[in-house]
């Protein structure tokens, strides 16, 4: 079943962090992805909040940044348009969504944190990048995930990777939600065979993503914009 995820991450866990940070008034627009080959991606990106010498130095003293080069200025803006090379260090997560047929449709970066919006032909290849990229360190939000259905029509609703919905149901059926509680954070995680860290991220995210279904409500895909 085709789905299309909204999911967040730090620069610090995919790239640009150390140029964000010796930046704070950086501005980045990103105009399009390019994928290169199955590990990396070429992304083309508009600069704005500093000055051209500033970014370029910032560009090359970082370690996710292999190659730059300026293809547009807009001087009125103060804007340059950028082509960016990924060094190995960014290219876990862009080799997680690759390697299981996931394509990105858009990427941003505001308020320090990645927002990038993917497709997946099933849904098992999100979930399977979801744990292929936290294997590697990284912490990864999906905020939200839409569905088509038998027509293929889209559902508008937040829906739990298949690891979310394993942590939650398990914890449900254990007690873990009961008061008192009839198992701890510890012995559930035992359970499932899995770190007590990593059970805590899956139950929060899942929380988080039935929460916002609750509160917001699903909206339709056109509207799942990265501002």
């Amino acid at each position: 079943m085709t789905t299309i995820a909204e999911v967040t991450l730090s620069p610090d866990d995919f790239a640009l962090g150390e140029t964000v940070r010796s930046l704070p008034d950086l501005e980045l627009r990103v105009e399009s992805v390019v994928v290169e080959d199955s590990t990396r991606t070429a992304p083309l990106v508009w600069f704005s909040g500093a000055d051209r010498d500033a970014i370029e130095e910032a560009l090359a003293a970082d370690r996710t940044v292999e190659e730059f080069d300026e293809l547009l200025e807009q001087p009125e803006d103060d804007e340059w348009l950028y082509r960016i090379q990924y060094a190995e260090e960014a290219g876990s997560v862009c080799n997680a969504i690759h390697a299981n047929d996931g394509t990105v449709l858009e990427v941003g970066l505001n308020d320090s944190q990645w927002t990038l919006r993917l497709l997946f032909p099933h849904r098992e290849g999100l979930s399977v990048a979801v744990d292929d990229i936290e294997e590697s360190d990284a912490r990864v939000d999906v905020r939200r995930m839409v569905e088509a259905d038998q027509d293929g029509n889209l559902e508008m609703t937040a829906t739990l990777t298949d690891p979310q919905q394993e942590a939650i149901a398990e914890a449900y059926r254990h007690g873990y939600y009961d008061v008192p509680r009839e198992i701890s954070l510890e012995e559930l995680a035992r359970e499932l065979e899995i770190s007590h860290q990593a059970l805590s991220e899956r139950l929060r995210r899942a929380n988080r993503v039935l929460a916002s279904e609750q509160l917001e409500g699903g909206g339709p895909v056109d509207e799942m914009r990265i501002n």
